[in-house]
């Protein structure tokens, strides 16, 4: 467990969120990943589109697994195969009536951590990864139009550090951290940009 070292004070749930990459053995029960799936349904959503779609396979399930599997980068197979879980999380672009959704995948990311805070509170923890190939889910799931692969989670229970190799080991051991508010929120406007 690495608490977030934050400047002001947030809630707990929040500070324990993180990302490891080490995983146990153990598996997660369906009626779990069911929990973690409806906290992420009560996300916000431009129109109440729920644009957020899912899909999974728990390690036992080696054949839908490994397909998940299979479509993530090299960089991220040696510790992501130790998940209890894979998902994809998927965005629906457009609103039923087929006008584009701008906010598609910014409520996907709204659903993600819901999700993740869910998880959380429940003792797991998950993964995000941005390094698959997203036209390999799209063949080898049939998306239809519309629906873009933004994400893959590996979720499960924290496993120990050291049974990554490195360059994981090191990065799972780092401290955490993060940009000071100052950086990123600006009153009434953003600072002028400096000019060289």
């Amino acid at each position: 467990m690495k608490p977030a070292p934050t400047t002001y004070p947030v809630h707990e749930l929040i500070r324990s969120r993180w990302s490891p990459r080490s995983f146990a053995a153990q598996p997660v029960a369906q009626e779990t990943l069911n929990q973690v799936f409806e906290a992420a349904s009560w996300a916000f959503s431009a129109m109440n589109a729920q644009p957020w779609q899912y899909i999974y396979a728990h390690k036992a399930d080696t054949e839908a697994f490994q397909k998940i599997l299979d479509t993530l980068m090299p960089g991220n197979q040696p510790w992501a195969q130790n998940a209890a879980v894979l998902i994809i999380a998927l965005a629906k672009t457009q609103y039923d009536n087929g006008q584009p959704n701008g906010a598609a995948l910014h409520d996907l990311g709204a659903a993600n951590a819901t999700l993740f805070l869910e998880a959380t509170a429940l003792g797991l923890h998950g993964h995000v990864m941005g390094g698959f190939d997203r036209e390999k889910v799209r063949r080898d799931f049939h998306l239809p139009e519309g629906l873009e692969p933004a994400v893959v989670i590996g979720l499960g229970y924290l496993g120990a550090a050291e049974q990554l190799e490195e360059p994981f080991l090191s990065r799972e051991k780092a401290a955490r951290s993060r940009k000071p508010v100052a950086e990123f929120a600006f009153q009434n406007e953003l600072p002028a940009p400096v000019v060289a």
